[in-house]
């Protein structure tokens, strides 16, 4: 029997195949060439017609089903005054070291810029019912940024680095009377001697690693190259860094951490190059070596001349007054007296004056927004203001000391009391251009009342152990930074009237102590805004001071950056908090591949 090749047949096949294709396409090229001159023209356009609506239905669907999200790339390059010197969570003293450290550290939980806490390393915490034990349970996945397991031996030695005395970290006070435990390799539990509201705040410091840190005697700490080449669980960590002839950091290259606990983030770099003063940083930024300056004086920014930038703006949670001895000065023990020197100050006046606008008159010692919500963005005035009074204003403070009591003299220009008292006094504060100018401004309204003021101002270090910590002055005008957690307790409480305390009007008033306690012990938000509430009602009555502004948060970035959130700032590092969310680059995905 005949049996073909393979190959014949094969052949065969596609020779078939072939010829029924050749006779495929002749069949409508002879149907084409039937059609008349204007039905080939119609059917070419009708199958134009329906290939565009074939596009335009598959681009609706696509449309339909997909969305546009951050994409990585871009980079950001700001500028720094200063040096680096501690990228350190327990050790940070300046302002370049805290923005580095909150790029480059991440501790148990993390604020939102809505002032919301949310867990970071720890996967949950839990609260006990009496407010005094928090317990977190850390996520099993947390690696450092040299890929090491972050474990609740981290939390501890951390924490008890930061308790050391002989460290001398500015977040011991945090951690005073705290006992922490680690019942297990990812769960640690804190042990507060009373219930402490703002507590859940102090949880928010970044974590070392222990096996890098834990043979550095407490005195050497401050000499550790790992100062200056930290190694962190944030979302960026170092990559690269210059160093000139002195050994001071001029550069400093940050790279997304790809196994940051919320998340990749989106910008592939942010670069910091340092310089001596706000003036060279405008000029590096009129020139492009940077994108962005942070913290900027508003004197400063007049001078920035680039159009592809945006300034952002959040207040700060600080509250700057003048805070009176009545102790020391007889004069000022008189209510009328105080209430006079508030009448004759315009603030909203001299927010314009001393800060160019940017910041908000205060009549209260809570900083406006933090009862309630996040701050409110003030827009600076372009109002030309020469003066933080007015007639009106000098003449209802000329009408309060009237009424309580006082003489004025036109002949020489003074006030007197029914005890021959001169009412005069003098203002001390510190050396800070924002400080100094304040105080000649409200010089200036209360010389123009007949009030004999005379200014003092000290380098910072001399006010702090020759005024601030003696109690010696008359009137001080200072700055109290007060904590998204709201707690006034060391500014006003009667037991911290002396040093270390921070009740620089020394306050007594035994319903205002029983506030304070209560309000710091309550961890229901609502109710202690009712306390804090009523404890301003009792302050705004006895007017131990005057509260004047609270200055504003200025960033000034590129235009084409996403994603940033300044909301309720407590520090300037903190406008890194929702870092890892920012971007320049998008992509469109479909809905069902976006996490």
């Amino acid at each position: 029997m005949y049996s073909p090749d393979p190959s014949d047949i094969s052949e065969l096949k596609t020779k078939l195949t072939t010829e029924r294709r050749v006779s495929y396409f002749r069949r409508i090229e002879a149907l084409l060439l039937s059609f008349s001159p204007a039905e080939r023209l119609a059917l070419y356009v009708f199958s134009i017609l329906l290939g565009l609506s074939t596009l335009a239905l598959l681009s609706a669907v696509n449309n339909a089903v997909s969305v546009e999200i951050p994409a990585q790339g871009g980079s950001l390059t700001e500028g720094e005054v200063g040096s680096v010197r501690f990228i350190n969570p327990v050790l940070t003293l300046s302002q370049a070291d805290e923005d580095l450290t909150a790029l480059v550290y991440s501790g148990l939980t993390r604020a939102l810029p809505d002032g919301t806490i949310i867990p970071d390393l720890a996967s949950s915490y839990e609260i006990s019912s009496d407010g005094t034990t928090y317990t977190f349970r850390l996520r099993q996945n947390n690696v450092f940024h040299d890929n090491t397991p972050v474990t609740s031996a981290d939390v501890l030695f951390t924490v008890q680095l930061a308790q050391n005395p002989d460290v001398k970290s500015p977040h011991r006070a945090d951690w005073e009377g705290v006992t922490a435990s680690a019942p297990d390799k990812y769960t640690v539990v804190f042990k507060l001697p009373r219930a402490y509201a703002p507590f859940i705040q102090n949880t928010t410091m970044g974590i070392l690693p222990q096996r890098l840190w834990k043979n550095i005697p407490a005195a050497e700490l401050p000499f550790s190259p790992l100062n200056t080449h930290p190694v962190g669980t944030g979302p960026y960590k170092v990559s690269d860094q210059n160093i000139d002839n002195t050994g001071a950091a001029t550069r400093y290259e940050l790279s997304p951490f790809a196994k940051f606990a919320l998340g990749a983030p989106h910008l592939k770099r942010i670069t910091f190059l340092f310089y001596g003063n706000d003036a060279a940083m405008v000029q590096a930024l009129n020139a492009r070596e940077i994108d962005a300056i942070a913290g900027i004086s508003p004197d400063e920014l007049d001078g920035i001349r680039r159009t592809d930038l945006t300034t952002m703006t959040a207040l700060l949670p600080r509250v700057f007054g003048v805070f009176f001895n009545q102790g020391r000065s007889a004069v000022l023990a008189d209510s009328s007296v105080r209430f006079a020197l508030d009448t004759a100050i315009d603030k909203e006046r001299l927010v314009d004056l001393v800060l160019k606008g940017y910041g908000a008159g205060l009549d209260s010692p809570i900083p406006s927004g933090l009862m309630g919500g996040a701050p409110q963005n003030v827009n600076a005035s372009s109002t030309l203001v020469q003066s933080a009074f007015t007639d009106e204003t000098v003449a209802a403070a000329h009408a309060v000391l009237v009424k309580g009591g006082w003489t004025y003299s036109a002949t020489s220009s003074t006030w007197t009391n029914k005890k021959k008292q001169v009412l005069g006094f003098t203002l001390s504060t510190a050396d800070s251009p924002q400080l100094v100018a304040t105080a000649q401004a409200l010089a200036d309204a209360w010389k123009k009342l007949g009030v004999n003021v005379k200014v003092q101002v000290y380098s910072l270090s001399d006010l702090n152990t020759t005024v601030l910590r003696p109690r010696q002055y008359d009137a001080l005008l200072f700055g109290e930074v007060v904590g998204r957690e709201l707690d006034l307790f060391a500014f006003w409480h009667s037991s911290q009237r002396n040093d270390p305390g921070l009740n620089l009007s020394l306050y007594t008033n035994s319903k205002a102590d029983l506030l304070l306690s209560q309000a710091r012990a309550t961890t229901n938000a609502t109710d202690r805004e009712k306390l804090y509430a009523q404890f301003a009602a009792l302050v705004k009555k006895d007017d131990p001071a005057i509260f004047l502004y609270a200055p504003e948060f200025v960033y000034v970035v590129p235009k084409n950056i996403a994603g940033i959130e300044l909301g309720a700032l407590t520090t300037p590092a903190e406008r890194f908090l929702n870092v890892y969310e920012w971007y320049t680059d998008t992509q469109y995905v479909w809905n069902m591949f976006v996490k």
